[in-house]
């Protein structure tokens, strides 16, 4: 699963374990879902599930849900306590993955427009996907709940973007649209259920109100008591974690306790959470403690260490992390989750997938691994203590391009089969064959836009290989030799890779700008390898 949508349908059930399993196993059965999560509340009466899959498979598998939804859930005898309009009241799809927006909303159009026509029930798009301003927010799509729509959609102002605007009494209507990841987060606390409010409202970005908004944007909030666990707390949703963070609202929450003498005991994640956030509060407690962590499960161990997170039970990444949740990139499918014997034998099979674009990603990053292995080899030795604070800072760069160069492996080869698939099109009529040539065009040009990323993320490394050849321990001269010649043999492939898909592409502006770049790529790699080189012997001498 490379390209990744999660989708959080919500239905009007969450006491009938019947109805529950049933919905859940028509998704889990659909071709290329993988459940994650069913969250039912009984005093709700309503159930929240969460899958993940590529674009095209959610929407089947929201689908195939909502189909026995329709069967099985009857609004005219729903009570509960969550706000609900309809049967599956609400159905979003959020980018996980290598997926834009702009493809959940196409998701959320498909999905609106097939579950109108083959039910049909009303369907509203909200968020990203709304196509009208009034109908960005949730709440106002479902205000006057299931009880209001029969008046509401006599409204000209309300009628459904898909769908008849007619009241369908065992249904009611549909939410669809496309949003960020949501997440849900709450913050321990050794205090007064209004003490917790009081902080929750100073933090959330609607405040105490129009006059007196809060401080932290994209973040709902309010205060509890959990019986349970004996605490209260500061429950917060992250409408967007990318405008406020995990370590930002648990920072200001911290910095709003202790004005009021208050202990803050850890905090709880609700449900799952995408990896960028863990990552991203890694980085800022790295920075903010002038820490060196490499590794991703050194990061993700630290932050559950500053945020407390398995304060009230344990935390495993495994069912916490979405990416890690769907096994991300152990597909059977991809070449990066092939053994190293698979690979090569792959690549010398008859097929012209992979090819030499492929290896020569993973040329590169078997480079760019040497470069951070000979770091690691000088760094925290007490011979090169010294040598401490420039180790760190050379390391990443060769850490991070290593990962993102094996990523490449893939992504050539997916480059290439997109120009196989557009050869592979019709050609009868005008029509077909101005698609194809078309479809062949784009095909060889993504087919460029892959190796000579390579080369410009290979290129990238020279000035950090350069001054690892000056500090790196001598003991491991021979592996930045290496190192050197990987990372010019995989910017010369990326050279001959570019070139050869070039040749057949018809704009010639395109192509001469792509030729001279890579020119000057590959002249600026042969140049940089042999200044590497030269530095290594004069050490050596």
């Amino acid at each position: 699963m490379s390209r990744l949508v999660e989708c959080v349908p919500n239905f009007s059930e969450g006491n009938k374990k019947e109805v529950i399993d049933a919905i859940a196993k028509a998704i889990s059965q659909t071709q290329g879902c993988a459940l994650l999560d069913v969250d039912a509340g009984p005093s709700t009466n309503r159930t929240v599930y969460t899958f993940v899959g590529t674009p095209e498979d959610v929407v089947q598998g929201a689908l195939n849900a909502a189909r026995v939804a329709f069967r099985l859930i009857d609004m005219t005898q729903h009570r509960g306590e969550h706000p609900r309009m309809g049967a599956l009241d609400v159905c979003p799809f959020i980018p996980v993955k290598n997926v834009t927006m702009e493809e959940c909303i196409t998701c959320a159009h498909l999905f609106g427009h097939q579950l109108s026509t083959e039910l049909g029930v009303p369907v509203y798009l909200y968020g990203e996907a709304a196509q009208k301003d009034n109908r960005k927010a949730l709440p106002t799509i479902r205000a006057g709940e299931y009880e209001g729509l029969p008046e509401k959609l006599r409204l000209a102002e309300w009628a459904p973007d898909f769908g008849p605007g007619s009241f369908i009494p065992t249904w009611g209507a549909t939410a669809t649209g496309a949003r960020k990841f949501l997440i849900a987060f709450n913050i321990n606390l050794l205090c007064t259920k209004e003490q917790a409010h009081r902080i929750a409202l100073n933090v959330r970005e609607q405040g105490r109100g129009k006059d007196q908004p809060g401080r932290l944007k994209k973040v709902q909030g309010i205060g509890w008591y959990l019986d349970e666990e004996n605490i209260a707390q500061v429950s917060t949703n992250l409408l967007d974690f990318e405008v406020t963070a995990i370590h930002t609202v648990y920072e200001e929450i911290c910095k709003d306790a202790q004005e009021l003498n208050l202990p803050v005991v850890g905090s709880q994640l609700v449900g799952l959470i995408p990896l960028k956030a863990i990552l991203d509060a890694a980085e800022f407690y790295s920075k903010k403690e002038n820490l060196f962590v490499l590794e991703e499960e050194h990061k993700i161990r630290l932050v559950v260490n500053r945020l407390g997170l398995d304060s009230l039970s344990s935390f495993n990444p495994k069912e916490r992390i979405i990416e890690y949740m769907v096994q991300d990139g152990k597909t059977d499918g991809e070449l990066i989750s092939k053994s190293l014997s698979a690979f090569v034998r792959q690549v010398g099979a008859r097929s012209a997938a992979p090819g030499g674009g492929s290896v020569s990603a993973a040329v590169s990053a078997m480079g760019a691994a040497l470069g951070s292995m000979v770091g690691l080899m000088t760094y925290g030795k007490r011979q090169f203590e010294d040598l401490d604070p420039v180790m760190r800072k050379l390391i990443p760069p060769f850490h991070q391009t290593m990962n993102e160069l094996i990523v490449m492996v893939d992504s050539d080869s997916d480059a290439f089969g997109s120009y196989m698939e557009a050869m592979k099109m019709p050609k009868y009529t005008p029509e077909e064959k101005e698609q194809r040539a078309a479809a062949i065009q784009r095909g060889l040009k993504k087919a460029v836009s892959v190796p000579l990323s390579l080369a410009e993320k290979v290129n990238a490394l020279w000035p950090t290989l350069k001054e690892m050849a000056l500090y790196g321990n001598l003991a491991c001269k021979s592996d930045l030799q290496v190192a050197a010649k990987a990372l010019e043999t995989g910017v010369f492939g990326a050279y001959c890779n570019v070139l050869i898909n070039l040749k057949d592409v018809t704009d010639e502006q395109f192509k001469t700008q792509i030729r001279e770049k890579v020119s000057s790529l590959l002249e600026e790699a042969q140049q940089s390898m042999t200044l590497v080189l030269d530095s290594l012997d004069k050490r050596g001498e």
